[in-house]
């Protein structure tokens, strides 16, 4: 095998490697228990990184055996999956810039609130469709119920660190000013009109609040921190690396076309 193909073949088996985390990714969101019941990401990324994997063999094939058309497929295809890759980056990062937690008085959680979160990731869960799906999914995990063996006093409970959705989804917010019985029931709300959750909050373990407004966002606020996860720590350091093995690719094949021009030249002047 010439320099130029083993060059080639190096950079696509960098490559097809650094297809093995974009799919590690999407898998992970897909088996991560708390976003398990949320479809949005996991399958674009699953997907991307599995054409990366097919592409790069392609690659590799082509230059282990030294298949020009293989070759070409393989530079238009990465092109465009590089493309694909940045354009995912970009829109990761754009929909989940908004949204943060409120502190509240006298409690270590924090509260989310719908309407701080980007038009389109509220309207992955604002339609009755579409939200009665995840909500019957999210009330047949344990999430809620785990609060109830952990924190035994309201102390305790105020005190504590718990998650975004069980923040939403297992409790009414404070600002109805419910009394803690325990922390999914709770009794004599203050100030019904404060929200419009106040009003949605049942103390049937099957309901709570998973049909609060509150449980939406802490969704989104669930999603928002995975996805900036995978997208600043998998994500763009393989889309950087992946231009990097791309941009060796076409240097060496570069490279070898300009000296095969090279040499038809000479070898015509030489008959003239």
């Amino acid at each position: 095998m010439s320099m130029r193909n083993k060059v080639i073949a190096a950079s696509n088996l960098v490559g097809v490697l650094l297809s093995i985390p974009i799919i590690g990714a999407g898998i992970w969101l897909a088996s991560e228990s708390e976003n398990a019941c949320v479809k949005i990401l996991q399958w674009p990324v699953i997907i991307l990184g599995i054409a990366i994997l097919v592409v790069a063999l392609a690659g590799l094939v082509g230059a282990f055996w030294r298949i020009p058309w293989l070759l070409i497929f393989y530079l238009i295809a990465m092109l465009i999956l590089i493309i694909l890759l940045a354009c995912l980056v970009v829109f990761i990062y754009k929909v989940t810039t908004k949204g943060s937690g409120h502190p509240v008085p006298s409690r270590a959680y924090l509260e989310y609130h719908l309407d701080d979160y980007s038009v389109w990731l509220r309207r992955r869960v604002q339609s009755s469709y579409k939200w009665d799906r995840i909500r019957n999914c999210l009330s047949s995990t344990a999430m809620c119920s785990e609060l109830n063996q952990t924190y035994h006093s309201a102390q305790d409970f105020f005190n504590a660190s718990i998650s975004p959705l069980q923040s939403g989804c297992c409790k009414p917010p404070t600002q109805c000013g419910y009394t803690y019985v325990n922390p999914t029931y709770w009794i004599s709300p203050i100030n019904t009109a404060a929200d419009i959750d106040c009003l949605k909050w049942s103390n049937d373990k099957t309901q709570l609040c998973y049909a609060c407004n509150s449980c939406k966002a802490g969704l989104l606020a669930n999603l928002k921190k995975e996805w900036r996860r995978v997208d600043n720590v998998i994500l763009v350091i393989t889309l950087i690396a992946l231009i990097c093995v791309y941009l060796v690719g076409c240097c060496a094949l570069f490279i070898r076309n300009t000296k095969t021009e090279e040499l038809f030249r000479r070898y015509r002047q030489g008959y003239t």
